[in-house]
């Protein structure tokens, strides 16, 4: 059996992967800021039949609800080998870069940078004992900049200050921690779900939850032979040269 941790998973797309990584015959671990939610979110799953899951509490910006919920699966005993950071704020919106405030440029990259800088950090170690250990960071069309300087680009005009160049600055942060990997059995890529209906974004999306999840769930059990370094993302203009699933 695998195991997997989800942060940020107690709803929408994070609650939807793991439900699919369950039917896949995972165990789950299900993060969650509020462990209220995520027990709330297990309880659901086992209504479904899907047991093998269960909460941890986790705030990403926390460096303590960090170090807690390593220890806490550390425990276990049973390892892990997928890490999928899904946890993600978008900030007050409209964001302009010549008059969004600084403090949320500082708060979206609290949780949409940092966080999982210090959560990838702290489960690097688990990771590592896996044979074959995927890191997930679950990103944003908005934070391309391929897609950005297209005007073809069908979200071309859609500018978030803060939140787009999280997205870009964590996009980034794949590619060096995926380079510093190319010598193992790591598997280390950012995948856009698309723009979908979900709490996040006032269920403006066109996509459904369901799809958005299986190309989250698709860079999880990546095959050995699987791309790493790789940023993934339906949303593309023509010619982009970005990879799609």
């Amino acid at each position: 059996m695998k195991y997997a941790f989800i942060t940020g998973a107690n709803k929408s797309i994070g609650f939807e992967t793991a439900r699919q990584l369950l039917q896949q015959g995972y165990y789950v671990y299900l993060g969650s800021r509020s462990l209220e939610n995520g027990r709330q979110a297990v309880a659901q799953l086992h209504a479904e039949g899907l047991t093998q899951v269960e909460p941890v509490q986790l705030d990403v910006t926390d460096a303590a609800s960090v170090a807690a919920a390593r220890q806490a699966i550390g425990q276990k005993g049973t390892g892990l080998d997928v890490l999928i950071n899904n946890a993600g704020v978008s900030g007050a919106l409209p964001q302009t870069a010549a008059a969004t405030d600084v403090a949320t440029f500082k708060e979206v990259y609290d949780t949409n940078v940092f966080g999982v800088v210090q959560t990838t950090q702290a489960f690097l170690d688990l990771l590592r004992a896996s044979a074959e250990p995927r890191i997930v960071n679950v990103t944003s069309g908005l934070g391309s900049l391929t897609l950005h300087t297209d005007p073809s680009w069908k979200y071309y005009p859609v500018k978030t200050a803060a939140y787009g160049s999280s997205k870009a600055a964590l996009n980034m942060y794949t590619i060096v921690l995926a380079y510093e990997l190319r010598d193992t059995p790591f598997k280390v890529n950012a995948v856009d779900p698309g723009y979908t209906a979900t709490d996040f974004n006032h269920h403006s999306g066109p996509g459904t939850v369901p799809d958005a999840a299986a190309r989250v769930v698709k860079a999880a059990v990546l095959a050995p032979d699987g791309p790493t370094g790789q940023f993934f993302s339906d949303d593309n203009a023509p010619e982009t040269g970005i990879s799609a699933w």
